[in-house]
């Protein structure tokens, strides 16, 4: 099992903690929170970003120690200004609602999709390697981006020991397999199982988000396989050793149990979304719902019952370790603490400190949306903030009812899309993308610093982005033309 010792006295404090319970309901921070509440929020996300290169060896020793005092850095200072109810309050949600169970689901599918090898040799051509994207692309959608992440990702590697260049590999893959390819359904990325608890169809993306994926993911399969066929050759088309192959297996796979165990993983996300027995526990008057704490405990079960019945030797031979899913845990707790002023303040729509902000998705001459400000303000917020509760502020900036979204198509296409699409911006886009990068490092691979990887995104995502909105999202007209060359430009 993965060392989170500490994650124990995160528990400790909410045991300890008095009741925070309110009669008058939940408490809430002013809507005029001012926007230097973020600062916590921005110095994690640029500890992230500079540390690894500036103070290696200190980061690597202390990164959590690091995303904790970032986290602190905003909750002290709060409890002298807001009190220490509020703040508390706050802080135990987050943990409770939020943290646990997006790191227990995680620890999940990366336990289970960890324990599962495919055998054999398979060679990192360019063929090979843009097929392995394309299944990870499609299955995404289905097994969760983490699910297919981390069912792909070593095979891949492994594929591809005997190649020089292999960070264009690892990119590419969080591009399509960790972000784009979970688009299609409410199983495959956070935000769109949130719209699905909202009521929003369960094939309703996969109807009208599958044309928008299938062109972004056949855009970034081609610019793969020619930037790929062009690093083989100059590499001089290597082969494995002789001696790799003279021990190859065949083709298969080993800890096949482990796929009952996704399946299992899969049966309870959709469980939680759909059975609603109607029983709330309060912990410090925070409501806590029957179906989702027995969907934590069953995940927490599946991770035991994986490590039971896959043999250490697969796991060994798949060169699992726990060092991806402990960076995660302890990078996010940071973000998701210091991230609460800045949820507050988007929350807070028209009447908080980002109002301007907010207002931008909405034509100020008829008061009707603009899709492609939706596509990009959720997008380029999911891709420093935590993409489901940026989904859900765009939601509810665009009415909030399901019914009413799923017949203006537009504009949920736009703020699904937004959300999933732009996570593969940063590594903080969506979580699949650390454990990843983490990954790809502990097999020996120099992945790009936070600002490198972002060279990458914006220098190929974008550009195929801005299509994407001209083709998919774009009204014409002068004025929505010029509002939206100085939203891509800021």
């Amino acid at each position: 099992m993965p060392k989170m010792r500490f994650l124990l006295p995160l528990l400790a404090i909410m045991l300890l903690l008095p009741s925070v319970a309110l009669a008058s309901g939940h408490p809430a921070f002013p809507k005029t929170l001012e926007l230097y509440w973020v600062i916590p929020f921005v110095c994690i996300l640029l500890s992230i970003a500079i540390c690894p290169l500036a103070v290696p060896h200190f980061w690597h020793h202390h990164f959590g120690k690091v995303a904790i005092f970032w986290g602190l850095a905003f909750l002290v200072p709060a409890t002298f200004v807001f009190g220490f109810e509020l703040v508390s309050f706050y802080a135990v949600e987050t943990i409770l609602l939020e943290y646990l169970p997006f790191i227990i689901l995680l620890l999940s599918l990366f336990t289970a999709a960890g324990g599962i090898r495919l055998k054999g040799t398979l060679v990192g051509t360019p063929a090979v390697n843009t097929g392995l994207l394309a299944f990870g692309t499609i299955i995404a959608s289905w097994i969760g981006t983490t699910g297919a992440a981390m069912l792909l990702i070593r095979p891949l590697i492994r594929a591809n020991k005997h190649r020089k260049y292999q960070v264009h590999q690892i990119v590419f893959f969080i591009f399509l397999v960790a972000n784009i390819g979970g688009s299609l359904t409410p199983l495959g990325d956070p935000p769109l199982f949130l719209g699905f608890l909202k009521g929003v169809s369960f094939f309703w993306t996969t109807v009208h988000l599958f044309v928008k994926t299938a062109f972004i993911s056949i855009i970034l399969l081609v610019i793969y396989f020619l930037l790929d066929t062009v690093l083989y050759k100059k590499e001089g088309s290597p082969r494995p050793a002789a001696s790799e192959n003279a021990n190859a297996e065949k083709l298969g796979l080993d800890g096949k149990i482990n796929l009952l165990f996704v399946a299992c993983i899969v049966g309870l996300v959709l469980m939680s979304g759909s059975w609603n027995p109607g029983v709330t526990f309060h912990v410090y008057g925070i409501p806590v719902e029957l179906q989702n704490v027995t969907r934590d405990i069953c995940l927490l079960l599946v991770v035991f019952l994986s490590m039971k019945f896959t043999s250490k030797q697969c796991r060994e031979l798949n060169d699992f370790n726990w060092e991806p899913i402990a960076e995660v845990a302890k990078l996010f707790i940071g973000i998701f603490l210091s991230m609460i002023p800045a949820l507050v303040i988007l929350r807070a729509g028209t009447e908080g400190s980002l109002a301007s902000l907010i207002s931008m998705v909405t034509d100020p001459a008829t008061g009707e949306p603009l899709n492609y400000m939706y596509f990009w303000m959720t997008g380029i917020l999911s891709s420093f903030l935590d993409n489901a509760p940026t989904y859900l502020v765009f939601f509810n900036t665009a009415g909030g009812d399901a019914q009413y979204l799923m017949h203006h198509v537009g504009t949920l296409s736009a703020i699904s899309a937004g959300a999933v699409f732009m996570g593969a911006v940063t590594y903080i886009g969506n979580a699949p993308n650390f454990m990843v990068r983490s990954i790809a490092e502990n097999s020996g691979i120099k992945m790009p610093s936070f600002f490198g990887y972002m060279v990458w995104s914006v220098g190929i995502l974008w550009p195929v982005f801005i299509l994407t909105t001209f083709i998919f999202f774009f009204e014409f007209s002068p004025h929505r033309f010029a509002s939206y060359i100085v939203c891509v430009c800021v």
